[in-house]
């Protein structure tokens, strides 16, 4: 293939990837990159097949998190830049595979941000469809919420694109909102 398509990238995750919560992260990270892709003027499609895909082999070996990946996407024909894209958001933490490009670091970024727009959605009665960066960013600097999201990593990879949280952070979050009853972010309209 010359670039994975989102039906590649869906075909290959979800032969590996069966736990609703992970697929639907995949998803918001494949939304995320997809409003990444319009901001940096690339493309779209591109962008977000890569962003689904980024977890590929996180559930079977979640100890060993990207060891099991490289070959089977190869033989798979992924495109070697879109392998070394999804290695990269694994830089410092299993790796040293450095994000260079925008798309490497937009995916390095937006996999930790998205967990925290995701938690900052979930607490909210109309889900994602109301909220706004300014309470993101009230969360985001509270450092026991959604305390398993790494700021430093998304501060670092914010750092990289030369870009401030505030700003990655919105264009996450609108790029999120049309998708948020699939992701299951439209919230309950105050019902409990």
């Amino acid at each position: 293939m010359e670039k994975l398509t989102i039906e590649e990238a869906v075909a290959l995750n979800d032969s590996q990837v069966t736990e609703e919560h992970l697929r639907i992260h995949a998803k918001n990270v494949m939304y995320a990159m997809g409003a990444m892709a319009v901001h940096f003027g690339e493309d779209q499609e591109h962008w977000m097949a890569v962003g689904y895909l980024h977890d590929y082999d996180y559930e079977k070996w979640p100890e060993e998190h990207l060891q099991h990946t490289e070959e089977p996407l190869r033989a798979a024909g992924v495109p070697e830049e879109d392998i070394r894209a999804i290695l990269s958001h694994g830089y410092t933490i299993v790796n040293d595979v450095e994000p260079v490009t925008n798309m490497e670091k937009s995916l390095f970024t937006v996999d930790e941000l998205t967990g925290i727009i995701q938690a900052c959605a979930r607490m909210r009665p109309n889900g994602l469809t109301d909220l706004e960066v300014k309470s993101f960013m009230k969360k985001f600097k509270d450092k026991k919420f959604a305390a398993k999201c790494n700021r430093a990593i998304i501060k670092q990879g914010c750092e990289m694109m030369g870009m401030d949280v505030r700003e990655v952070a919105e264009l996450c979050i609108e790029g999120m909102k049309p998708h948020a009853e699939e992701i299951g972010l439209a919230g309950n309209g105050g019902l409990a």
